[in-house]
């Protein structure tokens, strides 16, 4: 009588639960770096827009404050721009002209600023902008450098370009998105809308009039004193002027190209 003696194959029964463990491991792996990445884009979409705003904020609270307080003290009214010293209307990429009649009626409107106050100082917040149309209320500070200007929330003015109510170009960046996004929406300004900036002396009321909607992010030719752009033929102006200059990144979540938007000064009240 033969007595068949049954055989275990261990090798196939251990290798099973291993290759579960393993899935099971490389799940838990995946879950987790999901977990993360989504915190990551929660952090850059929503927390640093909402620090960013509330800084900014708080900022144009202390300006303003700041500006009623000395007006109180007997500061000087003189309807003068922050000014720099050295030539005023020299752009960032070296281009000078000279500053033609202010536009509006009357021909007095936004006469150039040569204040006796300092230049403001790298990263200084010593402006606001408001756009009524698309809700917009920041601070301009001196300079574009992410870390001290836009990642706050406020709107950087390009060094060496002019100053508000300054004949030539006075050109701004911001961020479309994150850290505040202040020019998230400035593709939807029209011909005619008002963009407004406020100093210490004055406001100054400049109306759009034109727009670029996609150029290089080198075309330094948009924020020139006479902004026309390299890249673009034909996008610009030809003549000296008053002009405002606000750019930004696009499309959105991205900074390969630049958008563009140009206005022209208008009015000047004293403050």
């Amino acid at each position: 009588m033969r007595v068949r003696v049954p055989v275990v194959q261990q090798g196939r029964s251990s290798a099973r639960p291993r290759a579960v463990r393993l899935l099971w491991n490389g799940a838990e792996v995946a879950v987790t770096l999901g977990v993360v990445l989504l915190l990551l884009v929660a952090h850059q979409l929503w927390w640093t827009n909402r620090q960013a705003r509330a800084a900014a904020e708080r900022k144009v609270d202390a300006l303003e404050e700041e500006w009623e307080r000395g007006r109180g003290e007997g500061a000087d009214p003189s309807p003068e721009g922050p000014g720099r010293s050295g030539d005023p209307g020299r752009s960032a990429a070296g281009d000078s002209g000279r500053p033609g009649p202010a536009p509006g009626s009357g021909g007095r409107a936004g006469a150039p600023a040569q204040s006796g106050h300092p230049p403001p100082r790298w990263d200084q917040a010593y402006a606001v902008l408001r756009i009524p149309r698309i809700g917009i209320r920041v601070p301009v500070a001196e300079g574009v450098s992410k870390g001290g200007v836009l990642n706050k929330g406020y709107v950087g003015h390009y060094p060496r370009t002019a100053q508000p109510g300054q004949g030539g170009n006075f050109a701004l960046a911001g961020h479309r998105n994150t850290h505040g996004e202040p020019f998230r929406y400035i593709n939807r300004l029209r011909n005619g809308d008002e963009v407004r900036v406020e100093t210490r002396e004055a406001v100054y009321t400049y109306v759009v009039d034109k727009a670029l909607a996609r150029t290089s992010a080198h075309d330094g030719g948009v924020i020139r004193d006479v902004p026309r752009s390299d890249v673009r033929k034909g996008y610009g102006y030809s003549r000296a002027g008053y002009y405002i200059t606000l750019t930004t990144c696009t499309p959105e979540y991205t900074s390969k190209y630049r958008l563009v938007v140009w206005g022209k000064l208008r009015a000047m009240r004293p403050r």
